[in-house]
């Protein structure tokens, strides 16, 4: 028997009645397209505005008791606009009353923003003349906002044993007392990967307004060569540096069963899009570089003690500093006698003073050195496993582009290699190794 396929449609896909035409006839294309997840509306054209985007700035107003009607009002016009265009039966102006009094009421901000999944869900459930299954009764969060996965991944398996297709709105859940949580933004690709994960799925579909992951950034070299198939490991490399198209925590649910993804554009259905596996299907070849991605906006803080790696407790002690100071680590490339901890500016900021004298006190180094304005860049790829000359290959180009490396850090799955440049030096160091590297991919 053919295998279920979770699709998930993002805010570009449902943004209007023609993109909702668009989606039915994907649906409409495989029958085995059963549970279908939805994001709120997005934008239509340059200068529109998310649905999501309105609904926060409704509950800014309504929070500090002032009017929010002329928000509301482009929040109404877009949803009456799709019920009319695509002739649907659902008492649209009994719903949109219904969150504008719960707005007017102090609703929380996580409900208010996630009233544009649930109005989607419902028109989209109309329209397909499928189920509607409400997301806060199926996706749980405790009390205080924390996801928790037990108890959703009961109650998803339950109900979708019980129906041979769906919509689920993506974005948020509720905790067992009915008060709406949401995740992060992005968030409508978390809900598709738990879906994907309940129904024991045999592909989530993840449809966008991109043809899939893209060796580089596209505003960095113009029209880079596409990703047809990546691991779960090098996306999540990819992810955590800034790529975006998929919200990273997506990877987790469907990663314990091994589920694919596949990153599709709805408005190019002939692309084939990203495959995202657990394992390289296909042979890849020695010397081969999946993706480069990077963030720019780091502090390196290099500490110098002469038998570190022999003091008992130092690593914890340095570390404990940053933890107390509600300070994430990015990374902590060593030496014998030295090593770098890697913050973001943000986290940093106003506060650097107070950890160096902190660290100075806890682990008295022979010295501390930081660096402002540092770049971090990531070369992803399981091609480059115990593969000759890939390192060489990457500092060459650095090289003769004459761009300053100021630090390097390979984990032991030898899965990436990270580097630490300037900031103003971010963009050529992007272009120069996707340059050295493109002719093999």
């Amino acid at each position: 028997m053919d295998r279920i396929i979770v699709a998930k449609f993002g805010g570009s896909s449902l943004a209007d009645s023609a993109q909702f035409k668009k989606v039915r006839t994907i649906i409409r294309e495989n029958p085995n397209r059963k549970f279908i997840v939805v994001s709120a509306p997005g934008k239509r054209y340059r200068g529109d505005h998310k649905i999501t985007d309105l609904l926060y700035m409704c509950h800014q107003l309504s929070s500090h008791g002032i009017n929010f009607d002329e928000v509301f009002q482009l929040i109404r016009e877009r949803y009456v606009g799709i019920c009319k265009e695509l002739e649907l039966n659902t008492p649209i102006e009994e719903i949109l009353e219904e969150v504008y009094e719960n707005i007017l009421r102090k609703a929380t901000r996580d409900y208010c923003a996630s009233r544009g999944e649930y109005i989607n869900g419902i028109l989209l459930a109309d329209f397909l003349d499928i189920p509607f299954v409400d997301a806060a009764e199926v996706i749980r969060f405790k009390a205080k906002g924390d996801y928790d996965e037990e108890i959703t991944e009961k109650l998803l398996s339950e109900r979708l044993s019980k129906l041979d297709a769906a919509v689920i709105p993506g974005f948020y859940g509720a905790d067992k007392d009915g008060n709406i949580f949401t995740f992060s933004r992005g968030g409508s690709d978390i809900t598709g990967s738990l879906v994907a994960n309940a129904a024991n799925a045999g592909l989530y579909e993840n449809w966008t307004d991109v043809p899939g992951f893209l060796m580089v950034d596209p505003n960095i070299v113009e029209n880079p060569k596409p990703i047809r198939e990546i691991t779960y490991e090098e996306l999540r490399g990819l992810s955590y540096m800034g790529a975006p198209v998929l919200h990273e925590e997506a990877i987790f649910p469907v990663k314990k069963k091994g589920i694919p993804i596949q990153i599709r554009n709805t408005n190019k259905v002939e692309d084939e899009g990203t495959l995202i596996v657990h394992s390289r299907l296909s042979k890849t070849k020695h010397g081969k570089i999946t993706g480069i991605a990077g963030k720019k906006g780091f502090t390196v803080l290099s500490i110098e003690k002469t038998f570190m790696t022999s003091e008992k407790g130092f690593l914890r002690k340095l570390v404990s500093v940053f933890e107390s100071n509600d300070i994430s680590i990015e990374h902590m490339p060593s030496s014998i006698d030295s090593i770098s901890v890697i913050v973001a500016e943000e986290d940093i900021k106003g506060k650097l003073d107070k950890i160096i004298e902190e660290v100075r006190i806890f682990c008295k180094p022979d010295s501390i050195t930081t660096y402002t304005n540092m770049a971090l860049l990531a070369v992803v790829g399981s091609g480059m496993i115990r593969t000759k000359g890939i390192s060489a290959k990457i500092f060459t180009a650095l090289y003769e582009s004459d761009i300053n490396i100021r630090m390097i850090s390979q984990g032991s799955s030898e899965l990436s290699i990270i580097i630490g440049i300037e900031n103003e030096d971010y963009e050529k160091s992007v272009a120069a190794i996707y340059n050295a590297f493109v002719d093999e991919v």
